[in-house]
């Protein structure tokens, strides 16, 4: 997902409306005015350019959602400098890459996080601790005594209490977020964007709002992972929008609608994993909540059932909207409930200044209706490398535009259509299949509370299907009861052979689904062509 990059009147901007504005961000039960958010954010950047942070640095961030994070993005902000959100579900090893990778010049992380990882740090990142609240140790079952910030570490409420808040903003800009992708092979990657030219950069701004329907007096709930690319941006445009945020430390059905009720929420941002729980919940939940004062919903990030997305609808109504994009891309297609009902399945056509194209495997321009693997412009979006791997950027491009492996395509009209990732297409017998289809209609059967379909290695037709399955509480549907299901939906050769049924798949607080952890023990010693 893209990271909004202002330039410096933008950025004043912000700083104004926040010093105006009515709006708050509130974790668990405690609460900040904006104006208070921003006040603590500059003493935190005057903290950190006291240990060394300029423009252009690199503060990484192992913070669950809670206010440290928005201080943090405030205050690297104000610098000039990128923040470093990092996936906190990563081993010690992997934290300590991104940190080497990254440069960082300082570490912001929740104290039980930081005890895991104290020991990879490397020597001269400045570090600062923020205490682990009630809310996040309850949802998360952490003792007591790993929530307290060490004895031997800076406290961030001691930092930012002892500091001055940081005014001297002349030559600085914000630089958004270097957001680290999951890495299907090898090593996660950094996405570093460079800065627009400041005219541009007013216009990308103004864009990246209307894009999120973002105005004065939005409220929203950040329910996915600050880590993850796109929650991590949104979060930033109602930031920017001076609008309040409500920060739940994980997902939760049913506590979504009672905070969309309590706090009268106009916005949100999800993804299909949360409407799948959402839409479970018993129908004397659901009619509990009072959500007529949602007015935007939108949600990407990974496919969505057709008879998913019909039941939010039915639900919710026209409020929800749907989008394409990507952490290298940024925002690329945004589709209204209308668009959808027209077209079922579509991602939208593609947002002023952006371009779409499909190309075969051999380099060739596709026509309409006819799947490839998409490709983007990037015109008017801020250009972007991967940190200390500048050739692999070379290698995602194509005519100047760029890819991150998905394939679909585009109807007549330019409407836009996503089948698969193409590291998932399973080639079996010659013949692609895409196990994001399976997925969709495995879903709709009500046994199934969560799936995942990948290829394993064959003999015979090189790949077969294997589907994981989740069963829905108190039920345990047969292998023979799913594959009727299934041949009702979809041709043979698309239902799976085999079946493992599991307790839990690998999926971030994002909703997003780690094939890599299912597909790799049936690969292991094996070359995969995708």
């Amino acid at each position: 997902m893209l990271q909004q990059i202002h330039n410096l009147d933008n950025m004043n901007s912000a700083i104004k409306q926040a010093e105006t504005s009515t709006g708050y961000a509130s974790a668990g039960k405690r609460k900040l005015s904006i104006e208070s958010l921003w006040h603590r954010g500059s003493c935190l950047a005057s903290a950190l350019r006291d240990k060394g942070v300029t423009q252009d640095s690199a503060v990484a961030l192992l913070l669950r959602n809670d206010l440290p994070f928005l201080e943090a993005m405030v205050a690297t902000s104000i610098l000039g400098a990128y923040a470093v959100p990092i996936n906190w579900h990563l081993m010690p090893q992997e934290v300590e890459y991104i940190l080497r990778d990254s440069g960082a010049k300082a570490l912001i992380a929740h104290a039980d996080l930081y005890r895991s990882i104290a020991h990879v740090v490397p020597t001269g990142v400045a570090t600062i601790v923020a205490s682990t609240p009630e809310s996040i140790r309850s949802a998360y079952e952490v003792s007591v005594d790993a929530c307290i910030v060490p004895a031997t570490a800076l406290d961030i409420d001691v930092v930012i209490d002892g500091s001055q808040p940081l005014h001297d903003r002349s030559r600085v800009g914000s630089r958004g977020s270097i957001v680290y992708t999951s890495g299907t092979t090898g090593r996660p990657k950094g996405v570093r964007r460079f800065a627009l030219p400041p005219e541009e950069a007013r216009k990308f701004s103004e864009l990246s709002k209307q894009w999120f329907d973002l105005k004065p007096g939005v409220r929203t709930i950040m329910a996915g992972p600050m880590y993850h690319s796109a929650p991590n941006t949104y979060t930033r445009s109602v930031l920017s929008s001076g609008g309040s945020i409500v920060l739940m430390p994980r997902f939760d059905a049913e506590e979504l609608l009672a905070l969309i009720e309590q706090d009268r929420i106009t916005h949100l941002h999800i993804v299909p994993t949360m409407m799948v729980r959402l839409l479970r919940l018993p129908r004397e939940v659901r009619e509990r909540y009072d959500l007529s004062s949602l007015e935007f919903v939108i949600h990407g990030a990974a496919p969505c059932a057709l008879e998913t997305k019909k039941g939010m609808i039915d639900w919710w109504g026209p409020v929800l909207h749907e989008y394409y994009a990507a952490t290298e891309t940024g925002m690329v297609t945004r589709a209204s409930t209308r668009d959808w009902l027209d077209r079922p399945g579509t991602l939208g056509r593609a947002w002023p200044g952006r371009s779409i194209c499909i190309y075969a495997e051999n380099g060739d321009l596709l026509g309409p209706n006819q799947t490839g693997e998409i490709y983007v412009g990037l015109q008017g979006v801020p250009n972007f490398t991967y940190q200390n791997a500048e050739s692999q950027r070379v290698d995602i491009g194509r005519e100047g535009m760029v890819t991150n492996g998905d394939v679909g395509y585009l109807d007549s009209e330019g409407y836009l259509f996503l089948v698969d990732r193409k590291k998932d297409i399973v080639i079996s017998g010659g013949v692609n299949i895409y196990p994001a289809e399976i997925e969709c209609a495995l879903i709709e059967h009500p046994g199934v509370a969560d799936c995942a379909v990948i290829g394993i290695p064959d003999e015979e037709f090189g790949e077969r299907l294997l589907a994981f399955i989740k069963p829905s509480p108190g039920l345990e549907p047969s292998q023979t009861e799913i594959n009727i299901f299934l041949r009702s939906k979809l041709a043979s050769l698309k239902v799976p052979k085999e079946y493992l049924f599991m307790q839990e798949l690998p999926r971030d607080d994002s909703g997003k689904l780690m094939k890599r952890k299912l597909r790799d023990p049936y690969w292991a010693g094996r070359s995969r062509m995708i």
